[in-house]
């Protein structure tokens, strides 16, 4: 126990000296790291996806790809023609088009098949409509982060149309402004943009306060006064 109280003595001694340090001078900071600049996102364009449909036709159909586009010339006529016809379509949305006409087609797409795949729109990307979307949002209990949602574009949507809107105003009202959110989010998605919901941190197992100065000269004195010293 005589051990202890030098230890309480030395303690309190230190506190008395941290709180007459003088304080940092002022514009006196510790310089942090520059955060490094996000790399910009390149993103194909409309010739990239042209290109990048007709290499999958020729390795998914080829017998019937080289027998279609014979030679050099009648291939680049048919690239042209392909990239005026498409040109009201997403780079992205092409691609995803003529990959699930690969999953379900055993003959060479035509320019036909990829417009009419086309026109699924917002399918190729598993997003649903914005009607099945709205009542989702609507519906969904709390806390929304951890629902099930049917795509990522549904709960941000719903977030930036505001959840508390959602649940106490009239659809009349909230699913224009809900659809409008939710198209912008189904065009980033349909650019390849990669939609996360941020999950909150885990607690840590141990949760450590550390007392202020006050506090700590009064355990230590409640220390001593139990201890007899």
């Amino acid at each position: 126990m005589q051990k202890i109280k030098p230890l309480l003595d030395q303690a309190d001694k230190e506190l008395k000296n941290d709180s007459s340090a003088s304080p940092t001078v002022a514009g006196q900071s510790k310089q942090s790291k520059p955060l490094p600049g996000d790399d910009e996102k390149q993103g194909i364009d409309r010739v990239d996806a042209i290109n990048q449909v007709f290499a999958e036709f020729e390795f998914a159909y080829h017998n019937q790809y080289h027998k279609a586009f014979s030679d050099s010339e009648s291939l680049a006529i048919a690239k042209k023609y392909w990239l005026s016809v498409l040109e009201n379509y997403l780079p992205t949305q092409i691609v995803q088009a003529a990959k699930a006409l690969i999953r379900s087609q055993e003959y060479l797409p035509s320019v036909a098949a990829i417009l009419r795949a086309c026109e699924q729109g917002t399918d190729l990307f598993g997003l649903p409509s914005a009607r099945e979307a709205y009542l989702e949002a609507c519906s969904a209990p709390s806390p929304k982060r951890e629902h099930q949602w049917s795509h990522e574009a549904v709960y941000y949507a719903g977030k930036s149309a505001g959840w508390f809107l959602l649940a106490n105003e009239s659809e009349s009202t909230t699913f224009p402004l809900f659809e409008y959110h939710y198209a912008k989010l189904c065009r980033l998605v349909m650019n390849g943009e990669q939609l996360d919901i941020e999950q909150p941190d885990a607690l840590p197992d141990k949760i450590e306060v550390k007392l202020d100065k006050d506090e700590t000269r009064a355990r230590i004195a409640r220390m001593k006064k139990d201890l007899g010293l």
